[in-house]
Order: C-alpha cells, then sequence, then structure tokens
C-alpha cells in the first residue's frame, strides 16, 4: 500500500535531494519501506536480477526500473534515483571511486535500478515490541559484517553475505526472531544468532561498513541478512561500472510496512 499524499518519506526523499539530509536514514519516517540500491549497466542487469531471485534473504527485490528510467513512480511521489537518497557509491572495475550526494551527472541510457528490502524497515516493529535496536539508542550507523557464508552465485554474480547485527538479550532475540520471520520483503528472520566467529567474524568491533555499537553483558548478537550483499559481490566480480547507496543511506519510499507482513 502507498500513500497518495505528501508523507513523512516524501520530505525526507526531498531532503536528500536538496543536500539538507547526508547521514544514515535509520529510524527517519518511522512507518515507511526503507530500500538499498544497486544501479547496474544493462549488459549485466539480467545476472544480477536472477542473483537476487537465487538470495533472496540478503536480496528481497521491492523494485526493477526500466532501462534509462531514474523514475520510480511505484515507490512514491515524484521518486528520483539519481537525487533521493543521501549519499551515493560509484564502483569503477570494483573498486569505489566516490561518495557523492547525487548521480545525476554520470547517469546514463543503459542503466537498471534495482530497490532491495532494508533491515531499517523491520525496525519499526522491533521498537513496537520494546526491543533494543542499539544504533539508534547510540545515534550510531548500523554495523555490517561480510561472512565467510557464500551466496548463490548467478552469472557474473558472486560473493559472501554481508549480514546487519543487533546484539539483544537472549529473550529478546527470541522476539525479535518471531517478528522478523513475518517479514520475509525486508530480510526475514536472522540467518544467525550467537557465535560470531562462526559465519568467519572475528572481530565485532571491527564491522566492514557501518559503525561498532555497545554489546552489553548478557547480550548475545543477531545477524540478519544485508541489502550491502550486492556490494560485497561488486567488490569480487569489478564489473566496469555501477552505483549502489553507500551503506545505511537508503531510498525512503512511500510504501507502507504495514503493508509487508
Amino acid at each position: 500500500m502507498m500513500m497518495k499524499t505528501k508523507t513523512a518519506a516524501h520530505a525526507v526523499r526531498l531532503d536528500a535531494r536538496e543536500g539538507r539530509l547526508s547521514g544514515p536514514t535509520a529510524n527517519l519516517a518511522p512507518g515507511f519501506v526503507q530500500a538499498n540500491l544497486a544501479i547496474l549497466p544493462r549488459a549485466i542487469a539480467y545476472d544480477f536480477l536472477l542473483f537476487c531471485q537465487r538470495n533472496p534473504k540478503p536480496c528481497p527485490l521491492i523494485a526493477v526500473s526500466e532501462i534509462g528510467d531514474p523514475l520510480l513512480a511505484s515507490l512514491g511521489a515524484d521518486v528520483d534515483i539519481r537525487t533521493d537518497i543521501p549519499r551515493y557509491r560509484v564502483w569503477e572495475r570494483g573498486e569505489l571511486k566516490d561518495e557523492p550526494s547525487d548521480v545525476a551527472a554520470i547517469w546514463r541510457d543503459d542503466l537498471v535500478s534495482f530497490l532491495i528490502g532494508c533491515s531499517f524497515s523491520f525496525e519499526e516493529a522491533l521498537l513496537a515490541a520494546r526491543l533494543p535496536v542499539r544504533h539508534i539508542e547510540e545515534g550510531r550507523n548500523v554495523p555490517m559484517y561480510r561472512t565467510t557464508i557464500e551466496t548463490t552465485p548467478a552469472g557474473r554474480f558472486a560473493g559472501p553475505l554481508v549480514v546487519s547485527m543487533r546484539p539483544m538479550k537472549p529473550a529478546d532475540a527470541i522476539r525479535a526472531v518471531e517478528i522478523t520471520s513475518r517479514l520475509s520483503a525486508v530480510h526475514g528472520a536472522p540467518v544467525h544468532v550467537g557465535d560470531p566467529a562462526a559465519i568467519g567474524i572475528s572481530d565485532l568491533g571491527k564491522p566492514d561498513y557501518g559503525d561498532a555499537v555497545t554489546v552489553h553483558p548478557g547480550e548475545i548478537p543477531v545477524f540478519w541478512a544485508c541489502g550491502v550483499t550486492p556490494q560485497a559481490a561488486v567488490a569480487r566480480i569489478r564489473p566496469d561500472f555501477c552505483i549502489t547507496h553507500a551503506p545505511g543511506h537508503m531510498l525512503v519510499t512511500d510504501i507502507l510496512n504495514a503493508s509487508l507482513g
């Protein structure tokens, strides 16, 4: 379901477009679906579509654009994927080249935009259940880690699963599993709970993306599949060109979280 009138989500997009917002979008415009972004040339877009289909936990597709079209009306009023995210990443041959606040100047007619569900959306349900979301409490970006779990390859695309982490007491972790299991459009249930080393994470204090957060005594780390996984694949397969969101800096859509499950 999408709102018909101007929304808080639309206001966030305008703030990004006009340069007033440059930071992470966690807990902005509560109630609205947030989305990760991957923009790829047409030549490899089908391979990426197949990659998403084979890896629905980290890459639950919300929308795919027409070739060369930066406007995605299905996601909200006036959505322009070139300007409406607070910060982007521009990649060339697998190397991060720039982190601009818009990509209008480098837009191409052969580009296809993929919008992928984001865990920031299910955080609304966690907060409503009075479960802790530590990066929001501490005003930080969510910590994200590359794991030793391999995604299912598709065409050129392959790479490690990336996870986001939220520390919780065991009883809270069980409740979080129950809540997020119903929200497959935004990653669903956790992929791992407990020992980080079991999935190849050596130090929770050194995330590969985002910021470290406090893990209190008696808490365990809870890991969800993350929409930054395509960026780990880009770093591995080294396509000539692509654009993604900067981790934690999402497109805030007019779709309601309540419509997800």
